[in-house]
């Protein structure tokens, strides 16, 4: 059994940079075993598959471990896949997936997410905060799955060196940690160990909480912002209520064929 596969670049014009993604189109669900072996195999932060539904998709998406409730930068990928490979006289996409419907839409030179915003409450820094960073964070917010810690500098987020051992022991999905910067209106880097990832690139999930506390931090609803991991990403968001629009460019790195030695 053969698939196809493609490797995208997203959140990014340049190959080499933004967050890699693999994407499988199916026209019928492979079991969840085989899937996360096919993102184990490929041994990026995410591998998203999805299947014709109605007159749009439905999305899943993994990691090398595990399966995720949402990730931006391979939905991203995925509509670069629709729109460059699969039906280039789409101007929009409808997903569906276990975070509820997703719409993606060309607009211009980016394409554009929306997604559901994650609300956020300040909490006490957890316990092992100041083992997990050299660098004390101002302040902590709960979001939707992720904790956000607060920086002062957006040299702080640059130079931060965090131990994993200790971030696996905070109760969430991904650690996030932010400043204001002067390039752009905010900067971030995201973490995530226990799901496998150290560090992603640029995570558009993250985001969905990362935009609604810079809106509300710089009264401001466009907001441009930068993921400066070590590959690096600049996503152009907006904030609308309940909902993030969070904009981007992609990149092909890579067609091919996944061989299976089972049909399904």
């Amino acid at each position: 059994m053969e698939l196809r596969i493609f490797q995208i670049d997203a959140f990014t014009e340049k190959l080499f940079s933004g967050n890699p993604a693999a994407v499988v189109p199916l026209k019928k669900w492979l079991p969840p075993d085989v899937m996360q072996n096919i993102a184990l195999e490929n041994n990026l932060s995410e591998t998203a598959f999805f299947v014709p539904e109605g007159d749009g998709f439905h999305i899943r998406w993994f990691t090398p471990v595990t399966e995720v409730l949402l990730c931006g930068h391979a939905t991203l990928a995925s509509s670069h896949v629709i729109f460059n490979y699969l039906d280039p006289t789409k101007k929009q996409v409808r997903f569906s997936s276990k975070s509820g419907f997703l719409n993606v839409k060309r607009e211009k030179k980016h394409i554009v997410l929306d997604f559901p915003a994650s609300g956020f409450e300040e909490i006490p820094l957890p316990e092992n905060t100041d083992r997990a960073f050299d660098t004390r964070p101002r302040k902590c917010f709960r979001g939707r799955e992720d904790l956000l810690f607060l920086f002062q500098r957006e040299e702080d987020i640059r130079l931060l060196r965090p131990r994993m051992e200790y971030l696996k022991t905070f109760d969430a999905r991904g650690i996030i940690i932010t400043a204001a910067s002067r390039q752009f209106d905010f900067v971030s880097r995201f973490f995530a160990p226990l799901e496998g990832i150290d560090e992603d690139p640029v995570t558009g999930s993250a985001h969905t909480m990362l935009v609604p506390f810079w809106a509300d931090q710089l009264n401001r609803k466009k907001l441009v912002a930068k993921q400066i991991s070590k590959r690096g990403g600049i996503l152009y968001c907006r904030h609308s209520g309940d909902r993030v629009e969070i904009g981007g460019k992609a990149a092909t790195y890579m067609t091919g064929r996944i061989h299976l030695d089972t049909p399904y």
